[in-house]
């Protein structure tokens, strides 16, 4: 199954011009090119969550432990160090991607957080399920999947609070729509239990493919 890098952040007024230059020009490409690396992806929050999300796609869960993402991990650029510092509320995860759906990218996307279930494994069940009804039913679903955090390599950002940290899965839905993600959002949220406006409603920036870099 693949593994994916889950960043988000919000980030002061003044710093979000370096910020953004950073992300876009180095930060991105500088990710997608690490061996195993398959996409990097940058959200902006239309509601809810923080401000900026970047979903990075891997082949595996394995490749957050292989030298060239540890090298990467290990040795940020002075750029990064600076823009790492000025990440308010950061929150990162490693997660397996589980129940996948559908296929492609969306130009928005509801990213619903999940309680953690005692059963992993029926819960990713039941992601499917849901997924499965929304390709069905929904105009403008492309693509979901469940991300489940690992709990070792979701090591915090240096700025991310530990205390009371919950590596909550979360289900993301990828659409063609931000009318498409609001309603998957609710749809998803009855499915759970779970409260609506606990989910985040996101727009795509851009995204870097590994095969536009070879």
């Amino acid at each position: 199954m693949n593994g994916l890098l889950f960043v988000a952040s919000d980030v002061e007024p003044a710093d979000e011009a370096d910020f953004n230059r950073w992300y876009d020009l180095e930060h991105v490409e500088e990710r997608v090119r690490i061996p195993g690396f398959l996409s990097g992806a940058r959200y902006f929050s239309l509601e809810g969550g923080r401000k900026y999300l970047g979903l990075y796609r891997t082949e595996s869960l394995a490749v957050f432990g292989s030298p060239g993402y540890r090298a990467a991990f290990e040795k940020q650029t002075p750029w990064s160090v600076s823009n790492l510092d000025r990440m308010r509320q950061p929150m990162r995860r490693v997660c397996a991607v589980r129940a996948v759906t559908g296929f492609g990218s969306g130009s928005h996307v509801a990213v619903l957080p999940l309680a953690p279930a005692a059963d992993a494994e029926a819960q990713v069940a039941a992601a499917a399920s849901t997924s499965a009804q929304l390709k069905k039913e929904q105009a403008g679903f492309v693509q979901s999947y469940l991300l489940v955090p690992d709990a070792a390599l979701s090591t915090p950002l240096p700025r991310e609070s530990t205390e009371g940290r919950v590596l909550q899965p979360l289900l993301v839905i990828e659409t063609s729509s931000e009318g498409a993600a609001r309603a998957a959002r609710a749809t998803a949220a009855a499915a759970f239990d779970a409260d609506p406006a606990s989910g985040w409603l996101l727009a795509l920036g851009w995204k870097l493919t590994a095969a536009e870099l070879a």
